[in-house]
């Protein structure tokens, strides 16, 4: 029979001559447990070590362990920058920068009248902004990619080209990409009378806004092209704070900059397309999109929202 070591093991009473018993009570029972607390001690003593097969102390909960036995604190804010590294793995981009906080005050003013044309944010910080037109390739490996970077960028959608399914750009939105306006039909707005201009702005406006939810507060004009009939159409819709052109476009493999340096510049904005094989001559969407991001992350740049600066 197994006994717990500090528990003294009973004894019979031992009988004397003429048959009483002897005393074994608590008396008896001194010595053993004098005895037991004084190799408890020895063994507990720091001039002995613990046994191999004695464990030690668990981590605490929220530790992990290394195998050198640091003990060091996990936190949520570890593991996820751990997973966005892994994410940029798997795409085969370099790790992007968290963008900064958005401004307090937005650096473009507009309202009460105003209405800026923005080819980039008058900002120090190293940010540019990315944004895709049309929406004519809709990819579902371009959703899985951007759910996975969570790079933020901007939408401006044609209807003519969205509406045979416009449930493909939801999921995108959900991750916090607005949609803006792009037109109905995509023409050259310079050769449209003011009524015309009118009803293919504002009549996307509401085409947005009911498949949507929410009412485009930008405006990008087809090819960049507009006039003063623009801006008063633009007026004219409601909700339109801003029209936004770009300071570089993404082409196939590499980014087409409008300035001789061939540099990102701080608030620049890069125009880029909803685009497939059959317009990128067999590249796909994603490897457009990686091939932009590591050009933007080569010069030191990150992504930010254009929504938190216009």
């Amino acid at each position: 029979m197994h006994h717990d070591p500090l528990t003294p093991v009973p004894t019979r009473a031992r009988r004397r001559p003429g048959g009483r018993p002897g005393r074994t009570g608590s008396r008896a029972a001194l010595p053993l447990l004098a005895a037991a607390c004084l190799l408890l001690v020895a063994g507990c003593s720091g001039s002995t070590s613990t046994s191999a097969s004695t464990p030690g102390p668990s981590a605490p909960t929220g530790t992990a362990t290394s195998a050198g036995g640091t003990g060091k604190p996990t936190t949520p804010a570890g593991s996820a920058q751990a997973e966005r590294a892994a994410a940029f793995r798997k795409w085969g981009i370099p790790v992007l920068a968290d963008p900064p906080p958005p401004p307090a005050v937005k650096p473009v003013k507009s309202g009460k009248g105003l209405l800026p044309v923005v080819s980039d944010v008058p900002t120090t910080r190293k940010i540019v902004f990315v944004t895709f037109d049309d929406g004519a390739e809709k990819d579902p490996k371009f959703v899985r990619m951007m759910q996975d970077l969570k790079i933020p960028f901007t939408m401006f959608l044609t209807n003519a080209i969205i509406q045979n399914d416009y449930g493909f750009f939801k999921p995108l939105q959900a991750l916090g990409n607005s949609i803006e306006n792009h037109t109905l039909t995509h023409p050259n707005l310079n050769t449209e009378s003011l009524a015309a201009q009118k009803h293919e702005i504002c009549g996307q406006q509401t085409k947005l806004t009911h498949e949507y939810g929410t009412a485009p507060g930008l405006f990008r004009p087809p090819y960049g092209n507009h006039n003063a009939a623009t801006k008063e159409a633009v007026r004219s819709c409601g909700g339109l704070r801003a029209i936004i052109l770009w300071r570089e476009s993404m082409q196939i493999k590499k980014v087409q900059f409008q300035r001789p340096d061939h540099m990102f510049h701080p608030g620049d904005i890069i125009l880029a397309h909803f685009r497939g094989p059959s317009e990128l001559k067999g590249e796909s969407m994603t490897k457009m999109t990686a091939n932009m991001l590591r050009q933007i992350a080569q010069q030191g740049f990150t992504v930010a929202r254009l929504e938190d600066y216009v």
